[in-house]
């Protein structure tokens, strides 16, 4: 299936403080047009991936509570030793590279938000997990799912947000066993951008992906990419049979599943990083390939989250260089596998959208820019390790995105950019302030920052000497009392909300 037309980047406005922006034409992805990074040389990588087939060779992996997963790799020729599969050295990559797609399209509802994952496309994702927000009014509390509804229709706000996410924060005052129906109805209702499903047992899985039948009909969902489920591993070196069901859930429906594991350096891998790369290279490619098995060309993402942490406490560290140079060197891996990358985002250990923050997001997402990332989870909202979606903070990640589509964009060559023009209009000496080719391109020229204040010293006083926080505080409430729900056909609607009522009235409510 070809990739669906980008839509244009949405012309810059002059800046109103007052005002809302224009919230959804914007890209539905976008196209890297800068290079990656190559950290590594070739005998580099060839050390990473030899370790990481030695890990899969000596150690191997163990699939706990899946006896089809055994059977399926059994059946594809590998070792099993009880719960625990050994592979021959690069019998995981053929398998890989003989069926997973390079590219594939994950579809909107509405036939106009559909993203390209893999190549050189980029996805932007709202932050994934989290069981608290904050806000600066309420302060840090459990989320509900009037929390949840709130960042699914920010994001569908945001023009920098290509896709809804999934699990953006847990609604907890809904019972566990049925709180996937909500969270999956909300993306479909008030947002028209791609989604993710539950994972959290493979019946949910399940759930997630009947949904998108009754939304899509299930012929174009048996056919095309609708949903995405994030697996993680049980690290070091595990698969649990609900991460594994569910992914062979998604997988076996044709639809993704985001192989991620989840490494703490010296807790769940190795306290050096090129020995946690190669372990997070191992469970990756792992996972990735019992996709295949489950339904050969199935589409997959290989996943990552790698980061430090400090060993004086125990506790995880973000922004740090150890996961920065990780990032890098693992994009280089997924590109040598010809597999879609995905990584974390804008990571940050602070309590509050503060310097912290800033620096920490930044610095967590740079690398997985320069790594070659193609969805990039957790790319808005995440403080405190991803314990907490913040409201401030959310929007604070949304304005530098929009920084990030003008970087990925590349620098333009072309007549008018060059300014030959220009130069012949404006005198040596005089300013460029009034010219023409000024006029012609003024908004678009620059990245307009939303929250950034430019203003005087004494314009900044006289306004109330807001911090960004505060603006971002006034920015997400505008946001959420501008949205409207994109329409829905009424039978469709319909069709959920049966199917939802009664798979709740056919289980009591659990809330553990």
């Amino acid at each position: 299936m070809s990739a669906p037309a980008e839509n244009p980047q949405p012309a810059a406005k002059p800046r109103n403080r007052s005002r809302v922006r224009p919230t959804v034409a914007a890209p539905t992805f976008l196209r890297r047009q800068i290079p990656t990074y190559a950290l590594l040389q070739p005998d580099g990588l060839d050390r990473l991936h030899a370790q990481a087939e030695q890990i899969l060779a000596e150690i191997g992996v163990e699939f706990r509570g899946d006896d089809d997963a055994l059977e399926l790799w059994r059946k594809a020729g590998a070792k099993i030793e009880g719960m625990r599969v050994k592979f021959e050295p690069g019998q995981v990559v053929e398998i890989i590279q003989k069926t997973t797609p390079r590219t594939f399209i994950q579809h909107g509802r509405d036939g106009n938000h559909a993203v390209e994952i893999g190549g050189d496309a980029v996805v932007f994702a709202p932050a994934y997990g989290s069981p608290f927000v904050y806000d600066q009014e309420k302060g840090r509390r459990y989320g509900s799912l009037e929390d949840f509804k709130n960042f699914v229709k920010m994001t569908w706000m945001s023009p920098w947000l290509h896709h809804s996410g999934g699990t953006i924060c847990e609604p907890v005052d809904v019972p566990v066993n049925k709180r996937h129906l909500d969270m999956v109805y909300a993306h479909i209702k008030h947002s028209a951008k791609p989604f993710m499903g539950s994972v959290t047992a493979p019946d949910r899985a399940e759930d997630s992906i009947e949904m998108c039948r009754i939304l899509f009909g299930a012929d174009f969902v048996d056919k095309n990419c609708v949903i995405l489920g994030n697996i993680n591993t049980n690290s070091p070196l595990i698969f649990d049979g609900v991460m594994s069901m569910a992914l062979r859930a998604y997988a076996r429906a044709n639809q993704a599943a985001v192989v991620v594991p989840f490494i703490l350096g010296g807790a769940m891998g190795p306290v050096t990083t090129a020995g946690a790369i190669a372990q997070a290279h191992a469970e990756a490619m792992v996972g990735v390939a019992l996709t295949q098995l489950e339904r050969p060309g199935a589409p997959v993402i290989y996943g990552n989250f790698l980061s430090s942490m400090s060993l004086r406490s125990g506790a995880p560290t973000f922004g740090m260089p150890e996961p920065a140079m990780a990032y890098l060197a693992i994009g280089q891996l997924a590109q040598r596998l010809g597999v879609p990358l995905r990584c974390g985002g804008s990571l940050t250990a602070s309590k509050v959208a503060d310097s912290q923050a800033a620096q920490e997001s930044a610095d967590s997402l740079w690398p997985a820019l320069l790594g070659g990332a193609n969805f990039i989870l957790h790319a808005a909202g995440w403080l405190e390790g991803g314990l907490v979606m913040g409201y401030e903070k959310f929007i604070l990640d949304c304005d530098h995105l929009g920084m990030m589509h003008k970087l990925l964009a590349g620098l333009p060559m072309d007549e008018n950019a060059l300014a030959m023009d220009a130069f012949r209009e404006v005198e040596p000496g005089k300013h460029f302030l009034g010219c023409a080719h000024t006029m012609a391109n003024y908004t678009t020229a620059f990245y307009d920052a939303d929250l950034a204040d430019n203003d005087s010293f004494e314009q900044w006083r006289d306004a109330g000497s807001r911090p960004a926080d505060i603006r971002a505080d006034k920015k997400w409430r505008a946001l959420l009392a501008s949205h409207t729900d994109p329409a829905i056909d009424p039978g469709i609607d319909e069709a959920l909300n049966d199917f939802m009522n009664r798979r709740k009235q056919s289980m009591a409510d659990a809330w553990y």
